[in-house]
């Protein structure tokens, strides 16, 4: 409650408003416009912190299931992952909520509304505040009922149990590390949210080791040292917003409840989350049928996906990035940028999926020795053939990535929700048909399949979202061309 009461100061700024002053100019040094320069490097250098950030996320992660594997044992690595594609629907949700809820932010900050943009974030918190606590509360409760309808075995059903009733509690920190993050984001400065995220890190790493070694709580120490971490970014964050963005400083009429506002956030965040939570559905299906395998593919199933995770990170930062980009240049009136920024991006993707496939095509084993010792040679060799099977897709998961987040970002979420219909439907197929016929072969083919069928979506989508935008908002002579 603490932490929760920290918060709510954000929405009573009582600075005058700098951003309608002459003073802006010097509070604009922290920010960043995204509507002018070679599209190129301005993406790489927005991205790379992003990724620099997401990659941190996914090491104390892997460091999670590392510690968990080593010292707990395969039992309580697979009662770990048997909760993966579960913490992926519900955190799904609240992170794509926050996106959504930075969209209209970006928009605004990209068009110098400032007023809308205040009413926007104090209004994105006041959410925030309600529908985390409410998922916590129902998730909690539904938490045993859950793990039940995933078959997840009886030998690591109460492990399992542990370590996602903890993350569920820590719902509220989770989604407000998020939402503050990603409106720092929107505003330009994708450096700040790296540095707090390396702090937090550090922490969970240290806290795993106290938590699992020293004191002896299992699994539940993992999901206890994570949550904790994403608390102190998520403090960290508000304290760097409160201090040092003059920009954010609003008036007394900008903070109180705006319905049009809230209408507007929710028609945005919500969708966005949604897309998460669906493409969830279809991962929850696919980690039920592979439940059903065996302990053995389990871990190997636990252990892939961390790896698979660390190593795409990179695609995920720059749709990210590419969602900010949008966003802004779209608030400005300038759709072509948009289009340079898309095949900007898909010209990084190549390059990073080729290196991507060299390396886990060469190492995917000796990855999985990070969570499993070297006599695990069944374990080794499944790990290993879902890696390969993932990498190959890397190209058809990069084109979704900078599709799927440049559609979000100029506002048509709701057509991002449906590709993630698509990826949903191709998973529950896959757990459905191929599993029972071809087992965890079929397993490793679920993502990629998904992959395939979300892009045949979202190729035709953004024809249709660029058309619009081109049709609402002709650029001015000066930036056509740029």
């Amino acid at each position: 409650m603490q932490l929760l009461g920290v918060f709510t100061v954000i929405l009573h700024l009582k600075t005058p408003n700098l951003c309608r002053t002459t003073s802006i100019c010097s509070t604009m040094a922290a920010t960043k416009e995204l509507t002018a320069g070679n599209p190129l490097p301005l993406i790489i250098k927005f991205a790379l912190p992003l990724l620099l950030g997401n990659m941190l996320q996914q090491t104390y992660s892997m460091v999670d299931a590392a510690i968990v594997g080593r010292a707990l044992g395969i039992n309580a690595l697979a009662a770990v992952g048997a909760s993966t594609s579960v913490v992926f629907l519900i955190l799904g949700f609240c992170n794509g909520c926050c996106g959504g809820f930075a969209i209209p932010i970006a928009q605004k900050f990209g068009a110098r509304d400032y007023t809308l943009m205040h009413s926007y974030i104090h209004n994105a918190f006041k959410l925030a505040w309600s529908m985390s606590i409410v998922l916590a509360l129902v998730t909690s409760v539904l938490c045993g009922f859950i793990l039940h309808i995933m078959r997840t075995p009886d030998i690591i059903f109460d492990g399992a149990y542990a370590y996602l009733l903890a993350t569920f509690i820590g719902i509220p920190a989770t989604f407000f590390y998020n939402l503050l993050s990603c409106i720092i984001r929107a505003l330009g400065d994708s450096k700040t949210p790296f540095w707090f995220l390396l702090l937090a890190s550090v922490l969970n790493i240290v806290l795993d080791l106290l938590f699992i070694l020293v004191f002896g709580w299992g699994v539940t120490g993992a999901a206890v040292a994570t949550v904790l971490s994403q608390a102190v970014s998520a403090l960290l964050c508000y304290v760097y917003m409160q201090h040092k963005y003059a920009i954010l400083r609003s008036t007394p009429a900008e903070r109180r409840f705006n319905p049009r506002a809230v209408r507007t956030l929710l028609g945005v965040g919500v969708p966005m989350g949604l897309q998460f939570s669906i493409t969830a559905i279809g991962s929850i299906m696919l980690q039920s049928s592979n439940n059903a395998l065996g302990t053995t593919c389990v871990a190997a199933f636990t252990a892939a996906m961390r790896i698979k995770m660390f190593f795409l990170t990179p695609l995920e930062s720059l749709g990210i990035a590419m969602a900010t980009y949008a966003g802004q240049n779209y608030g400005a009136g300038l759709p072509r940028r948009v289009w340079l920024g898309v095949k900007s991006s898909a010209l990084i993707m190549m390059g990073y999926a080729l290196l991507m496939n060299l390396l886990l095509w060469t190492q995917g084993e000796s990855f999985a020795l990070l969570f499993v010792a070297a006599n695990e040679v069944e374990i080794l060799q499944k790990t290993a053939l879902f890696l390969h099977v993932s990498v190959s897709f890397y190209p058809i998961l990069g084109l979704l990535c900078i599709l799927r987040y440049t559609i979000q970002g100029v506002g048509y979420t709701s057509l991002a929700m449906l590709s993630g219909v698509s990826e949903m439907v191709a998973r529950i197929g896959v757990s459905l048909i191929a599993v029972p016929l071809w087992g965890y072969t079929a397993v490793c083919f679920g993502d990629s399949t998904a992959w395939v069928f979300a892009v045949l979506f979202l190729v035709p989508a953004f024809h249709y979202v660029y058309r619009k935008m081109t049709a609402a908002r002709p650029e001015p002579a000066a930036h056509r061309g740029v």
